[in-house]
């Protein structure tokens, strides 16, 4: 597993490792039932306190997306599709507010930003 830590970025460490390992777990790169690297591993790898990973870690387990079996490790867990799902249309219509608020500021109207979205998708 390749998490990559960022000084320069804004989150804070366990956010950055939160959102690394949920993308993980979403692309179905860590496959459900798959052990997930102990904390203590993780947090020596990374050069990053035991106590930050495990906050990472606590908030996986909270959403749903790892479990924890005592003195055996963390394992993704099995996905609802259907809560990923939504909590993904979520963040998007989050980052849509924000665009529509920063296309207002521009004078950008609903079909500038539709023909973004076509040139950044035929990009990809």
């Amino acid at each position: 597993m390749n998490i990559i830590i960022s000084n320069a970025n804004n989150q804070p460490i366990y956010e950055q490792i939160y959102v690394q390992i949920k993308t993980l777990i979403v692309s179905e790169k860590l496959k459900e039932g798959e052990l997930l690297p102990s904390i203590r591993n993780l947090a020596k790898d990374l050069r990053i306190s035991v106590i930050t990973t495990k906050r990472a870690y606590d908030e996986l387990e909270k959403d749903g997306y790892i479990y924890s079996v005592a003195g055996k490790g963390s394992y993704v867990a099995e996905k609802n599709t259907e809560i990923i799902r939504e909590a993904n249309l979520k963040e998007i219509e989050e980052h849509l507010r924000a665009i529509c608020q920063l296309a207002a500021g521009c004078n950008l109207d609903t079909n500038d930003i539709i023909e973004m979205v076509k040139v950044i998708s035929e990009e990809e």
